[in-house]
């Protein structure tokens, strides 16, 4: 079982741009499947494992999950968007896609502000005190002790050389850097580049791009979704 050490603003701000991008639509290859918010994102552990799935008692979402649903059979469906108690449990009877992007949207945009100014305070107390001793402060962000994980920041899977995937090599000193997909297993033999993973779920749905402005960024392969790619700045592993 592994325990999920992304960051939560991380992974709320990775599903706004995907629910933007259209993550939720209907699949034109089966538009006849519906597409569960959270279930179906690539945010949720388990998302595209087909065997011996992790609880969802070990997903950063369960903080923002009331104690008493916590033991739900999918607990991130009863997260309360709004003062009226609306939950995708709720909205999932009463309302349709759009009415429940809609509402889903708005908290999304509500929490992200609010765990962004949270954190800047933090930020502010902690430049009012003494620097820490030693690496591994409590200010630290507390998916970097998963480091080297996937590239996408918003996946909890850790590195392994088992695991599959894909490495993306790019040399930090060339503005026109470009991509080098290369397999989990095939030697790299270059010091001068940086090397970047991508777990076996998140390279069938993102590939790694070289943006000037950002650095390296998660490109969408689907190809049912608009193009676009993250301003999410991604570090090498």
């Amino acid at each position: 079982m592994k325990k999920d050490e992304r960051d939560l603003l991380d992974v709320l701000k990775f599903e706004l741009e995907f629910l933007e991008k259209g993550g939720y639509g209907r699949s034109p290859r089966a538009p006849w499947i519906p597409r569960y918010i959270f279930e179906d994102s690539p945010t949720c552990m388990n998302y595209d494992s087909k065997e011996r799935p992790d609880p969802c008692s070990e997903c950063v979402l369960m903080q923002l999950v009331p104690s008493e649903v916590r033991g739900a059979e999918i607990p991130c469906r009863h997260i309360p968007f709004n003062a009226e108690g609306e939950t995708l449990d709720s909205l999932y009877r009463s309302a349709d896609q759009y009415e429940t992007e809609e509402v889903y949207g708005h908290w999304l945009r509500s929490t992200i502000a609010t765990l962004e100014a949270q954190q800047q305070a933090q930020r502010d107390n902690a430049n009012m005190l003494p620097a820490p001793s030693a690496a591994g402060s409590e200010g630290e962000p507390f998916f970097q002790n998963l480091h080297p994980k996937c590239a996408n920041p918003a996946c909890a899977t850790a590195f392994h050389w088992l695991a599959g995937g894909k490495f993306f090599r790019f040399r930090p000193s060339s503005a026109s850097a470009q991509p080098e997909a290369r397999d989990l297993n095939a030697p790299t033999g270059r010091h001068e580049v940086k090397h970047f993973w991508l777990c076996a779920p998140c390279a069938h749905v993102f590939s790694l791009a070289y943006d000037a402005p950002h650095g390296v960024v998660l490109k969408l392969l689907r190809p049912e979704l608009p193009a676009g790619e993250s301003a999410k700045h991604l570090t090498a592993a």
